[in-house]
C-alpha cells in the first residue's frame, strides 16, 4: 500500500469525528464513528505496515517495553490534533494498536451526563468512590472531570496515577500531581502507597485491577483520604464482589467490613449511541452507601442491593435500568440499544411502554377534553 505515516491516518480520523483509530494486519484502517466502526481506507495493510505505524511513534523506553511485555499503553501528543490513548500489542505475532482521541476539554459532570450526586463527592473529605463500567465507556473522562471540579473548587493536594496520562490538567487553586505507570511509577500498588507520603487530600486511581491496590485504596479512604477509583465492572454490586473476592476467604469478611465503614458510592456508567443523530449518551446506575446497603456490604448479601438502589430513589439512587427508561422516554436513545444494556430488559420494555401509553392519554385529553 501507498506509505501513509500514523499521523495521516489521526488526521483523517479526525476529520470523521472518529473517537478510535485500529490498525490491524489484514484489514485497512478502522475507525469508530459514533459508536460504529467502519473502515477509513481501502488498502489492507500488512505486518510491516502495522510495525512501521507503530513503531515509528515510541520513544526508546516503550518500544523496549512493547518488545519485552507484548504490549504497550501510552500517550502520544500530535500537533495541532491533540493528543491520544495508545495501546499497542502483538497479535499471532504481529503488532496491532488504537488510538483513542482525548478531548481537549473535559466536560462538567452535568455536561457529561451525571447527576448532582456524583458533583457532591467531589466536596468530600474522605471515603472511597469507584467509577465502573467496561473498557471505553467513559470512565476516564468522568475521573478527569471530578479532578478538574475538584480542583477549581477546592485548595487541596491531589495525586492522580494513571496508565498512560490522558488529561493533562493544570494547576490551579490546587496542586495536581500526575504520575504515569512505566515512567513515573512501576505499578498502581507502589504509586497508591507512595502517594500517602505525598500529604495528598485527593488521589485518583486509573485502574483498581488487584487485590495490593484494593487494599491500599481501601486505607487510604479510612485514613482520611478521599480515594476515586476507577473498575472494570458492569453494575454496582459487581464492582463491590469483585473487591471482596480479590482476597483470600479468610480474609474476606475484614475487608468486606472495611469497604462497608469506607465506600461512599459508585456509579457504573454506560455509553449508548444517541436516537438519530451522531454522538453517545450516557446511562448510569448510581448507589449511594447508606446504612442498609453498607449493612449488605457487611454481610456480603449483595444480591440485595439492586433492590435497595430502587428504593433508594429519594436519596438520588438509580438502577440503570430507570437510567435508561429516562433515556428512552426523552427520545434520546433506540429501545433496541436500550434492551441490550439493561439488567431486566422485560422490565425496560414495560415499564417505557406504560409511558408511552400515559404520554398518549395525555395528548388526546389535551386535544379533546375528558
Amino acid at each position: 500500500m501507498k506509505k501513509h505515516d500514523l499521523i495521516d491516518f489521526l488526521a483523517l480520523a479526525a476529520e470523521h469525528k472518529a473517537s478510535d483509530l485500529h490498525l490491524t494486519v489484514g484489514s485497512p484502517p478502522m475507525m469508530r464513528v459514533a459508536g460504529v466502526i467502519q473502515p477509513l481506507t481501502e488498502e489492507p495493510l500488512s505486518a510491516e505496515d502495522t510495525r512501521r505505524l507503530v513503531v515509528d511513534t515510541l520513544k526508546e523506553a516503550q518500544r523496549a517495553r512493547l518488545e519485552n511485555e507484548w504490549q504497550l499503553d501510552f500517550a502520544l501528543e500530535v500537533g495541532d490534533l491533540g493528543r491520544y490513548r495508545g495501546n499497542a500489542c502483538y497479535v499471532t505475532g504481529a503488532i496491532e494498536a488504537n488510538f483513542r482521541r482525548i478531548p481537549d476539554e473535559v466536560g462538567d459532570l452535568k455536561s457529561l451526563g451525571h447527576s448532582p450526586v456524583v458533583d457532591r463527592w467531589c466536596d468530600g473529605t474522605r471515603g472511597l468512590i469507584l467509577v465502573t463500567g467496561a473498557s471505553g465507556e467513559g470512565k476516564s473522562t468522568t475521573l478527569a472531570s471530578m479532578a478538574q471540579t475538584i480542583a477549581n473548587r477546592r485548595s487541596v493536594n491531589i495525586v492522580s496515577i494513571e496508565d498512560p496520562i490522558e488529561f493533562v490538567h493544570k494547576q490551579g487553586r490546587s496542586l495536581v500531581n500526575q504520575r504515569e505507570i512505566g515512567s513515573d511509577a512501576r505499578d498502581f500498588a507502589s504509586a497508591l502507597k507512595n502517594a500517602l507520603r505525598q500529604d495528598a487530600d485527593v488521589i485518583l486511581v486509573g485502574e483498581m485491577r488487584d487485590a495490593d491496590t484494593m487494599q491500599t485504596a481501601i486505607t487510604a479512604a479510612e485514613t482520611g483520604h478521599l480515594v476515586i477509583g476507577t473498575m472494570h465492572t458492569n453494575d454496582a454490586p459487581t464492582a463491590i464482589g469483585r473487591i471482596i473476592d480479590a482476597f483470600p476467604s479468610e480474609g474476606q469478611q475484614f475487608v468486606a467490613a472495611q469497604l462497608a465503614w469506607s465506600l461512599l458510592g459508585v456509579v457504573c456508567q454506560y455509553l449508548l449511541p444517541r436516537s438519530g443523530e451522531t454522538g453517545l449518551v450516557l446511562a448510569s446506575e448510581l448507589m449511594i452507601v447508606n446504612s442498609g446497603i453498607e449493612a449488605c456490604i457487611r454481610d456480603r448479601r449483595l444480591s440485595q442491593i439492586p433492590g435497595l438502589i430502587q428504593i433508594g430513589r429519594a436519596d438520588g439512587m438509580h438502577t440503570v435500568d430507570e437510567s435508561l427508561i429516562e433515556l428512552l422516554i426523552a427520545d434520546r436513545i433506540s429501545l433496541m440499544d436500550a434492551m441490550a444494556h439493561a439488567r431486566d430488559p422485560n422490565f425496560v420494555k414495560e415499564e417505557f411502554q406504560k409511558a408511552l401509553k400515559s404520554q398518549r392519554k395525555g395528548w388526546f385529553s389535551g386535544i379533546f377534553g375528558k
